[in-house]
């Protein structure tokens, strides 16, 4: 199959969706792969490139490939720090728009009503991202505001982009098959379902309105107050706020902050909002993160994550059985968390070897030394390779606790969630009791526990009726053993082999019949058989030893 005819079959097909209103047509679809490869054959891509240049090309690529190099700057163990320091500056800035495309932008908008509703707008930008540009700006009202305005065609290149993406992992799915680790299309899945979620700034306006009320009577952490009544799709109007960014440390330090303090109470009010409000910033990395008045600003919450009541326990049995180094504990947390893949398939006794794996290499350390990120990630890894995928959710939270603990071990202090998260459980278990969350949990916990008799039922039924009739047999496998079951094989064979080269050696020595020179023929044969096994053993010693 050529290249052309490759491509044809890759981007041959149109799914029926929100999709539809971004021009998601083949033509589309083979313009942006043109683009982008004009883009990295500009920057000599395949030759290598410094961290400038790997900065510069994701940024011309577009807001997609930006939010991956974002992500990137907080992963030093991925990435040379170096490119982390240079991917780091996607954070807060990008070219920004010409203020004459930005007042265009608000002026169809708005219906050529923009001299109605703002008294003034800055044309210097506060900031410039892939996604969107801030503005400080004057309402009519007098209220001093922040205006942020997607830039023009941004939703149609990054739904491009991931289209592309999505086609990739449908094509990828059918080459896998069933071999594969990662849910490839339920990945880009949750891609698209945050692409839209992100770019609609009406749902950004609803997610401010709902952190703010939820943190309401906590007296460090805020947000900006949104104005609804000017947000749509493509503008967002909200308090402005003018902050010191959480990146900017020595400047902390000249006003006073505690570094250790803000660390801590960062991480205590993220525990308290992915176990008690199961609605969480899920991209709390450097640049969403300011510090004013002596309160914690979150920004650009347009990326939320949401945990079920259910779920919220799930997540803390997680964690407490890390604490009580259980692997049992974790498997039945992990296999209640579970969305899908059929739990009665499931290698048991090998899936609780590889979590007592996984917990002796973070439960070992000390309770605050543990990488909650990439526990997390690991285990998620590990369900998947077990064909049991555990619900978007956990992964919104492995991500956020990942990016934050990155913002925070690079500005901030060495911080981690563990302990953070068991010591906010044990305040909090006898000073919080939820009444309609507890009865939902007991009811999950109810219809477990009579699937589980009766499946009880059914198996002890089978095993008496087998037993009776004298067909009960014990299929049984020692985990771990196959290597020195291996090695005792090996030694039995050498002695077999040895015993037969000591036969031969005799034998031929006792043989009489036809002669060849002083030698009989039957004795030469058995002396030649018993050289070359001992050659054998010879070898096969030599490169036991070598290994």
């Amino acid at each position: 199959m050529n290249d052309s005819s490759f491509l044809n079959r890759f981007f041959d097909y149109d799914e029926v969706g929100p999709d539809q209103e971004f021009d998601l047509s083949r033509k589309s679809r083979f313009a942006r792969l043109h683009e982008m490869l004009q883009i990295m054959r500009r920057h000599h891509f395949m030759q290598g490139f410094t961290p400038e240049e790997f900065r510069e090309t994701l940024e011309e690529l577009g807001p997609s490939y930006v939010k991956v190099g974002q992500t990137l700057s907080t992963r030093s163990e991925i990435l040379p720090q170096a490119y982390c320091d240079e991917l780091a500056k996607l954070q807060s800035e990008c070219d920004p728009l010409p203020f004459k495309t930005v007042l265009a932008t608000l002026d169809r908008i708005y219906g050529g009503k923009l001299n109605e509703i703002f008294t003034y707008i800055d044309p210097h930008p506060l900031g410039s991202a892939s996604l969107a540009q801030v503005h400080r700006a004057e309402l009519k009202t007098g209220d001093i505001v922040a205006v942020k305005v997607q830039r023009p065609g941004v939703r149609k290149t990054m739904a491009q982009d991931i289209d592309m993406m999505r086609s990739l992992a449908r094509h990828g799915e059918n080459l896998m098959k069933g071999n594969q680790i990662v849910n490839l299309r339920g990945v880009m899945e949750e891609l698209w379902t945050i692409f839209l979620e992100e770019t609609d700034f009406k749902k950004e306006a609803e997610n401010l309105e709902e952190f703010g009320r939820l943190n309401k009577n906590v007296a460090y952490i805020r947000c900006p107050r949104p104005y609804p009544e000017y947000c749509t799709a493509e503008v967002l109007v909200m308090e402005y706020i003018d902050g010191i960014s959480i990146r900017d440390t020595e400047t902390l330090k000249e006003y006073g902050y505690d570094l250790s303090e803000i660390g801590d109470k960062l991480l205590d009010n993220y525990a308290t909002q992915v176990l008690e409000h199961g609605f969480f910033h899920a991209d709390p990395h450097p640049g969403n993160i300011y510090i004013k008045g002596g309160q914690i600003v979150y920004m650009d919450l347009g990326i939320m994550g949401r945990l079920t009541p259910t779920e919220r326990a799930q997540f803390g049995n997680i964690i407490n059985a890390v604490g009580h180094k259980s692997a049992s504990m974790l498997k039945d947390a992990l296999l209640a968390f579970s969305v899908s893949g059929d739990l009665s398939t499931i290698d048991h006794p090998r899936l609780l070897a590889s979590l007592d794996v996984i917990i002796s290499q973070y439960a070992s350390a000390d309770v605050a030394d543990i990488d909650i990120g990439a526990f997390l990630t690991d285990i998620v890894s590990l369900m998947r390779s077990c064909h049991v995928e555990l619900p978007a959710s956990l992964t919104s939270v492995a991500r956020g606790i990942v990016t934050l603990e990155g913002t925070l071990l690079r500005y901030v202090g060495d911080f981690n969630m563990v302990d953070i998260i068991n010591t906010h459980i044990e305040r909090t278990r006898f000073n919080h009791f939820d009444p309609k969350g507890e009865l939902q949990s007991f009811w999950v916990r109810l219809d477990r526990t009579a699937r589980g008799l009766e499946r009880a039922a059914d198996d002890a039924g089978d095993v008496m009726h087998t037993l009776s009739r004298g067909q009960l047999k014990f299929n049984m496998e020692l985990l771990g053993s196959e290597e020195p079951m291996h090695d005792l094989m090996r030694i039995v064979n050498r002695l077999i082999v040895g015993m037969i080269i000591v036969g031969l050696l005799v034998s031929g020595s006792l043989l009489d019949g036809p002669m060849v020179g002083q030698f009989g023929v039957l004795t030469i044969v058995e002396y030649t058989i018993a050289v070359i096994l001992s050659i054998w053993l010879l070898v096969d010693a030599f490169r036991q030893r070598k290994k």
